[in-house]
C-alpha cells in the first residue's frame, strides 16, 4: 500500500518522513490552512530531495491557470485537488492530478468513476482535521483505485485489512504540532502500514 505524507513545511520532516518509508509527500497550497507553504518555500525543499520520490500539491478550489502556475514553481509532479465549486477544468490541467472525494454518504463512493481517486471525510474546513470515515462504506467495493484518507493513525491501521485500497494519505495522524511532523510517528506508522 502506497503511503502519502502531506502537510509537509521544512525540510527535516520531508527527509524524516522518506527515510521513514513514504513514497510520496504532500505540499498544502491552501493558504488557510495551518500547513500551508509557500510554492517556493515547497521547492527549495524539494530540490533536496532523494529520487523516486513523489511530489504532490494539495489545492482547494483554484482555476487551473493557479495549479499550473503553483505547480512549475514548486517542483510538483502532481496536483491534489479538491474541486467543491467547479473551478478546475480537469481536461486542460498541464500537470497530472488526482481527484479528492470529501464523502458525506456510501452513496458518494459508489458513485466514483473508474480512475483513482482519494476519498477523505466531508468536514466544514479542508483537511488536516482527523476525521474518519465510516469504514463499512466501502464494504463490497473495488478499493483498488482508491487512497483513503482521514483520522488515520498507527493504532488503527489495521482496522484496513482485506479493503485492498491503493494508497492512504495522514497528515495530523503524525504530527507533533499543526505543520511540525514526529520522527518516531511517521515511523511507527508506516511500519503499521507495512503489516496490513
Amino acid at each position: 500500500m502506497k503511503v502519502k505524507i502531506c502537510g509537509i513545511t521544512n525540510l527535516e520532516d520531508a527527509l524524516n518522513a522518506i527515510n521513514a518509508g513514504a513514497d510520496a509527500l504532500g505540499f498544502v497550497f491552501y493558504d488557510k490552512s495551518p500547513r500551508y507553504i509557500e510554492p517556493f518555500q515547497a521547492r527549495a525543499i524539494v530540490e533536496k530531495l532523494p529520487p523516486f520520490v513523489q511530489t504532490i500539491g494539495l489545492f482547494v478550489n483554484e482555476p487551473n491557470i493557479f495549479i499550473n502556475q503553483v505547480c512549475i514553481n514548486a517542483k510538483m509532479q502532481s496536483a491534489q485537488v479538491i474541486d467543491d465549486d467547479a473551478y478546475t477544468d480537469f481536461n486542460t490541467l498541464d500537470t497530472r492530478y488526482i481527484k479528492v472525494l470529501r464523502a458525506k454518504s456510501k452513496e458518494d463512493i459508489l458513485n466514483t468513476k473508474d480512475e483513482y481517486v482519494l476519498v477523505d471525510a466531508f468536514v466544514d474546513g479542508f483537511g488536516g482535521e482527523g476525521k474518519r470515515l465510516a469504514l463499512e462504506w466501502f464494504k463490497d467495493i473495488d478499493c483498488s483505485k482508491m487512497i483513503l484518507a482521514g483520522g488515520l493513525n498507527e493504532n488503527n491501521l489495521n482496522e484496513l485489512k482485506g479493503y485492498g485500497f491503493y494508497g492512504i494519505d495522514v497528515s495530523s495522524g503524525v504530527e507533533a504540532s499543526k505543520g511540525k511532523k514526529d520522527k518516531q510517528k511517521m515511523i511507527n506508522f508506516i511500519k503499521a502500514v507495512n503489516e496490513i
